[in-house]
């Protein structure tokens, strides 16, 4: 008797291109492509333009030994959304001029504090108002307003502490400054805030510099100065300060 052998149906060709081997292998292959356009698509991604923060910083900070600036930062944004920090003024662009942080506050500062030019003059009716108006040393203003902006207005450093006593936003509103660029605001804002301080230390000059530095309750926490090395050497440099525009008055 001939056998013979029907060709193939095809349900039983489908079922066998399909079995369970290949249906895994046709699963990876698909996983592969997949991860390899993924792959693609981010390189393409990553190799877009990012906005990008150009900077230049003195290594020897912003003034010079005698206390004459001697660098500013401008920060301004180009049209490309680039912002840049130079100590070039750009001339096209509108720009802000920033600190490092409060003038004083360095530990590594090699100014000589004792020789440092002072700044007998500036803002005197200002400062003698504030200080009559918050039963303030006047010399102790002058002071803080040095050791914070070296006298710098349009002082901004890092954190955000604006103007000529480094007002943070927050002290500045709390102490009704509407513009803490704003000379007169700033000095009278400061002044406030600075009473407020000796106020709460019973007139001790260098817990309240501390806390007008580091906050109140911080040195409330350490019963003292703190700890922190900038602190330490804003309070001392205050001091210096204070004792020279003191005997610059004749005090």
């Amino acid at each position: 008797m001939l056998l013979t052998r029907s060709a193939p149906t095809r349900p039983s060709m489908a079922a066998a291109l399909l079995s369970p081997r290949r249906l895994a292998v046709l699963g990876l292959c698909l996983w592969l492509i997949s991860s390899l356009m993924a792959s693609v698509k981010a390189e393409e991604t990553s190799a877009k333009p990012k906005p990008r923060i150009v900077a230049r910083y003195s290594e020897s900070g912003i003034v010079s030994r005698e206390g004459l600036e001697k660098l500013k930062i401008y920060q301004y944004q180009q049209a490309n959304g680039v912002t840049v920090f130079t100590d070039k003024a750009p001339a096209n662009n509108p720009y802000q001029i920033l600190l490092y942080d409060c003038f004083a506050c360095r530990p590594d500062s090699t100014i000589d504090w004792n020789g440092i030019r002072l700044f007998t003059a500036n803002y005197d009716a200002l400062i003698s108002r504030a200080a009559h108006k918050h039963q303030l040393d006047p010399a102790l203003i002058r002071a803080v307003i040095h050791a914070e902006s070296a006298f710098n207005a349009r002082a901004l450093s890092r954190t955000g502490a604006m103007g000529l006593m480094q007002l943070m936003p927050e002290t500045a509103k709390e102490m009704g400054v509407a513009n803490a660029f704003l000379p007169e605001e700033n000095i009278l804002g400061g002044s406030k805030y600075l009473a407020q301080m000796l106020k709460q230390f019973n007139g001790d000059v260098a817990l309240a510099c501390a806390a007008y530095n580091a906050g109140p309750t911080t040195v409330v926490q350490y019963n003292g100065i703190p700890p922190y090395p900038e602190t330490q050497a804003y309070v001392e440099r205050v001091k210096i300060l204070l004792k020279r525009y003191r005997e610059q008055k004749g005090v």
